[in-house]
């Protein structure tokens, strides 16, 4: 045992990475097997069987009894199936352990039991899982150390080929991306990168209840969130759980959160108290945006594991509590090329940048041209409830450059060229005892749903629940796009001096209208924004039809990333999922407004009423005018309980009759969710009135501020 906690010797102990495969592989099968993960090679059948026998070795060593593919189907979460590492029983009874390299390359699920919007049917179930050699395997272990599992990451496909997964077309977005990123920078007269990768980070924000408080909230329990609720005396308004001292038993589920991610070769750094009362948030640094995915559901996945054994509850729904910040995931998105060079990294003189001025200008007009599509990869259910509050950006898709770069923007768009850039200054604090350093050059702007943030772009509207695959794709497919015009104009160009300077300043001026440095919380902000012409689309129903629209289709198929008939079945399972939810969330609201929260008012509206007669008899006039008043305002508000739940029953029998699809998602839109916030607010009301004894579930007060 160790007496103290050293994260560089358990640091990726429990991944099959690039050490251990040197170490474990031949010379010439690791090499090969590197050439497959950096040019993209077919590797051999006999060297996966080397390849997998050594895979198998380690894990059995790690403790591992069983392997399993695992991927990211549609549904939001992970999928895993488990195979032991036996063969088939010899003649003599016994087995043998038996890992080949078919197994580790190809497996097979019932591809009909998954989302797949049509593409398969129920009687056609074939489904592929591929190896992904450039994400590592890993293994995982039980609550109890005994137990683990080899886990190999895959891509899912159907028996025809298409996508059925999140990683099949973030495996292409890149390679588009990687294609006319090395042609931008060849242009340049780079000759020594041979790769270009976009890399993520993704910060992710949760909550933490106490589960047994958790465990008497059905609507956490069936949703993610409170249906119902009523705001505790204080929230965050005082903004002082932001980075606040973090208490002792959150500090206990941290360290083992961030053990277990380090053993799994997630680069867990940064944790913190969050703006909500009992929202906190981990920050990893960034990787390979395919790795970075993978880790990310394996952030969420331990949350919730770690959790669990602390008797706590991880809540990842966008908004889990009406009236405080929701919780959202920050992509940090870059591009780096295989020799260490940062693309987006502006130097100490961004005017003087050429390449990166030009870049930056494709980045804008990526944006631009395709707002409609990077605002429906976060579109999810529940952020609905989050975008647009003061807790997350707006609905409307804006880039915030910040002063420096702003103002180069602005030289070139007003004469045609940029001849200086605003200097980083010395921070004076005023105070002599502190030391002096050099601030950055420009501010940060919460409000924007995509920043500039000094080397990378943050996009800040995916919700926290959803893979960050999403928004990764549709950010390297346009920007491979507009990268990919870019290049046809340079290409062809008798100067290329000249060509450079035009192109920066047509992007500029065509796309100036997407940059905002602002509040975008503003109502200002709202009315400029449509003056501009921005798109402001408020919800996932609204969003998911970019989807599908000629403009994308035709962007995706140029670039291979996703099919027209791939591009329709998301939309379709989609509008499925937002329907499904509502639904859940309607019969949720039903059955506990029906079984629980009528029956409690009821009992204290007849302990009240009992309360009035034998108050009467003792002659207390102030008691009984007192009494009679609750008694009344009970009633009324019971009456709009019991009509509005009479209503919410008609409206989701109705909703649950339809046809699936857009229209069914678009009539839980317009006419259910309505409703059930016109059974929400009586019930709330009545919590601040009936006794805390009788109601029937804890309050925000318990949920939120003990744990």
């Amino acid at each position: 045992m160790r007496d103290f906690l050293d994260v560089a010797e358990i640091f990726g102990e429990n991944v099959f990475n690039d050490s251990v495969m040197q170490e474990r592989l031949t010379e010439e099968v690791y090499k090969e097997l590197q050439r497959t993960i950096q040019e993209g090679k077919e590797l051999q059948r006999s060297t996966a069987d080397v390849v997998a026998n050594a895979m198998k070795e380690w894990a059995i060593e790690k403790g591992a009894t069983h392997y399993s593919h695992w991927f990211q189907p549609l549904t939001g979460a992970t999928a895993e199936k488990h195979d032991a590492f036996i063969s088939a029983p010899h003649t003599d009874g016994k087995v043998i352990s038996e890992f080949s390299g078919k197994a580790l390359i190809k497996g097979e699920s019932d591809a009909s039991s998954f989302p797949s919007g049509g593409l398969r049917a129920t009687f056609e179930a074939r489904g592929y899982t591929a190896w992904d050699c450039t994400s590592p395997a890993f293994v995982k272990k039980d609550a109890t150390g005994k137990g683990a599992i080899l886990y190999i990451p895959t891509a899912f496909c159907s028996y025809t080929g298409e996508a059925l997964d999140q990683k099949t077309p973030l495996l292409r977005s890149m390679e588009a991306v990687d294609k006319q990123a090395l042609r931008f920078v060849r242009l340049f007269g780079n000759t020594t990168s041979q790769k270009v990768t976009p890399s993520v980070g993704a910060e992710q924000e949760y909550f933490l209840v106490d589960r047994d408080k958790y465990l008497k909230r059905k609507d956490l329990v069936f949703t993610g969130r409170t249906l119902f609720g009523a705001m505790p005396p204080k929230g965050q308004e005082l903004d002082d759980h932001y980075f606040g001292a973090i208490r002792e038993r959150i500090a206990l589920f941290m360290k083992d959160v961030n053990e277990e991610l380090w053993k799994l070769g997630v680069a867990a750094k940064t944790q913190h108290n969050e703006a909500a009362p009992a929202q906190h948030e981990l920050a990893p640094i960034y990787a390979q945006c395919n790795v970075a995915v993978d880790h990310n559901q394996l952030v969420m996945e331990t949350l919730k594991q770690v959790a669990y054994r602390h008797n706590l509850q991880c809540v990842l729904h966008e908004k889990p509590f009406a009236g405080v910040n929701g919780s959202g995931k920050h992509n940090n998105w870059s591009l780096t090329t295989d020799d260490g060079i940062n693309l987006l990294d502006p130097g100490k003189t961004p005017h003087q940048n050429i390449q990166f001025i030009l870049l930056l200008t494709c980045v804008l007009r990526a944006v631009d041209k395709h707002a409609e599509l990077l605002r429906e990869s976060a579109a999810d259910v529940g952020n609905d409830h989050r975008l647009g509050a003061n807790e997350a950006p707006p609905a409307i898709i804006s880039v915030y450059l910040g002063a420096q770069l702003e103002d180069v923007l602005t030289q070139l768009i007003n004469t045609g060229s940029a001849t200086s850039s605003i200097k980083r200054e010395k921070l004076d604090t005023g105070v002599r005892t502190l030391p002096d350093f050099a601030k950055d050059a420009t501010d940060r702007n919460r409000t924007a749903p995509l920043a500039f943030t000094g080397n990378k772009f943050e996009f800040r509207m995916v919700g926290s629940r959803d893979s960050v695959a999403a928004s990764t794709i549709v950010l390297n497919t346009i920007v491979a796009d507009a990268l990919s015009e870019a290049c046809d104009v340079l290409e062809k160009a008798d100067n290329f001096d000249l060509a450079v300077h035009d192109l920066i300043k047509k992007y500029a001026y065509e796309h100036q209208r997407i940059v905002f440095n602002g509040n975008g919380y503003s109502q200002e902000w709202v009315e400029e924004a449509a003056r501009r012409g921005l798109p402001n689309i408020g919800t996932m129903v609204e969003a998911i039809p970019h989807l599908v629209t000629d403009k994308t289709v035709k962007l995706f198929e140029k670039f291979g990333v996703f099919t027209k008939a791939e591009l329709e079945s998301r939309a379709e399972i989609k509008y499925e999922t937002y329907a499904k939810a509502i639904n859940i969330e309607a019969r949720s609201m039903i059955d506990i407004a029906s079984k629980h929260i009528i029956p409690a008012v009821i009992k204290y509206i007849t302990s009240l009423a009992t309360s009035i007669n034998q108050v009467k008899e003792a002659c207390d006039v102030v008691t009984v005018d007192v009494q009679t008043e609750l008694l009344k305002e009970s009633s009324d508000l019971l009456t709009d309980t019991r009509n509005a739940l009479v209503t919410l029953i008609e409206k989701a029998d109705t909703a649950s009759a339809m046809k699936r699809g857009k229209e069914q998602a678009e009539f839980y839109l317009k006419e259910v969710v309505p409703v059930m916030n016109s059974l929400r607010a009586p019930v709330d009301r009545l919590e601040m009135i009936v006794n805390k004894e009788m109601w029937p579930m804890p309050s925000y007060g318990d949920l939120l501020f003990e744990v």
